[in-house]
């Protein structure tokens, strides 16, 4: 989204009482978690159509090709079970997945940060030929949220019926969390879903700052058979060709514009960090509800670890929303200590600093101009 559209879209409210971060403290039951596996507002309009390959890199054009193509093989008839009480005890006709075709039943997409792998999942989401009921779409993170709480065996059936499963950011850095997610696959591989993921890096994984494809299917062991891993190379799409981001704002130029702009966040950074360690990340994308911009004062690196992986599930809800970031103190790229960004999460804080500086780009309209 550009400045302008996010000018236009936040257009001054004099008189405007900024609401905090601070104070919320979402609770979000089961059936939302179900329900809101979908592409995240900011991809809800992506489709391979308006994926602009890099014509340097031909293995973008490739991707979109193949996934196309997996795409369309996902369709066909779909039989109905008998009706049988829902999820939550509502009585309805359960579709089956489809019969198990030849070939991989998954893929994997391999890259760096910014090269459009969600943008690439979320198109074979909207492209695969099933009523929206029969598709999920949710990071790592949500789908173990989801098996925390409904349980393994009930999530296994809520699943099994889908057409695909997309699956984004796989978090490779937890081996229980790995192998309960691997274990959940290979049940849904067996009903008959499709799958389709992205990674991230293992800690210690440096290099490129991508967690290989090699490294994936060694993880997730038994699974590898069923994936196709397509190789995507490219240079952050979110600052190729675009200037520098904005240097931060004065204290007074974000209060100001926390006040100025429909539904604003005014936040102290070291108090929302703080914050954000009373609520489960699963509840980010509720913290954010109904914001039209996050508004920091006092930005500063962040302490820790833990605070810093917070900071970056924050980063990606708030990307995935759409959601503007103005901010006083030092620029997003001082966010994490040089210890961190050579660390084995070294690929989420440059995704963090890619998504907020785009977002801090989106704000720059909120501040008025002399």
């Amino acid at each position: 989204m550009s400045s302008s559209t996010a000018a236009s879209r936040l257009s001054p409210v004099t008189g405007a009482t900024p609401l905090s971060l601070c104070a919320r403290e979402p609770h979000v039951p089961a059936d939302r978690l179900v329900a809101e596996m979908v592409p995240p507002p900011r991809f809800d309009s992506v489709r391979f159509a308006t994926y602009i390959p890099d014509p340097k890199q031909p293995s973008q054009t490739e991707a979109v090709q193949v996934l196309e193509g997996f795409a369309a093989g996902l369709g066909g008839a779909v039989a109905a079970e008998p009706a049988r009480r829902g999820l939550f005890g509502f009585g309805r006709a359960r579709a089956k997945a489809p019969r198990t075709p030849a070939g991989p039943r998954g893929v994997y997409l391999d890259g760096g940060y910014g090269v459009g792998k969600t943008h690439l999942l979320a198109s074979l989401w909207h492209a695969t030929p099933a009523e929206p009921a029969l598709k999920a779409f949710g990071t790592f993170v949500e789908l173990t949220n989801l098996v925390g709480a409904l349980g393994f065996q009930q999530t296994v059936q809520t699943l099994s019926g889908h057409r695909l499963l997309c699956i984004d950011e796989f978090e490779l850095d937890d081996p229980g969390d790995t192998v309960l997610v691997s274990t959940l696959l290979g049940r849904l591989v067996d009903a008959g879903v499709a799958l389709a993921a992205t990674s991230n890096t293992l800690p210690g994984k440096l290099g490129e700052g991508r967690f290989a494809a090699a490294d994936f299917l060694r993880e997730i062991q038994g699974l590898s058979a069923h994936f196709r891993a397509l190789r995507i190379d490219g240079d952050d799409y979110r600052h190729r060709g675009l200037p520098e981001a904005p240097a931060p704002f004065s204290e007074e130029q974000v209060t100001k514009a926390a006040h100025a702009a429909p539904n604003a966040s005014l936040d102290d950074f070291t108090q929302l960090l703080e914050h954000l360690a009373k609520v489960h990340p699963s509840r980010y994308g509720a913290l954010t509800d109904g914001l039209g911009a996050v508004c920091l004062t006092g930005v500063r690196p962040v302490p820790d670890q833990s605070t810093a992986l917070r900071l970056v599930v924050l980063a990606d809800r708030l990307y995935d929303r759409e959601v503007p970031v103005l901010a006083s103190g030092l620029p997003f790229d001082q966010l994490f200590s040089e210890e961190m960004l050579n660390g084995g999460y070294r690929k989420k804080y440059f995704r963090a600093i890619s998504r907020l500086t785009a977002l801090a780009r989106d704000a720059e309209g909120l501040v008025e101009t002399p």
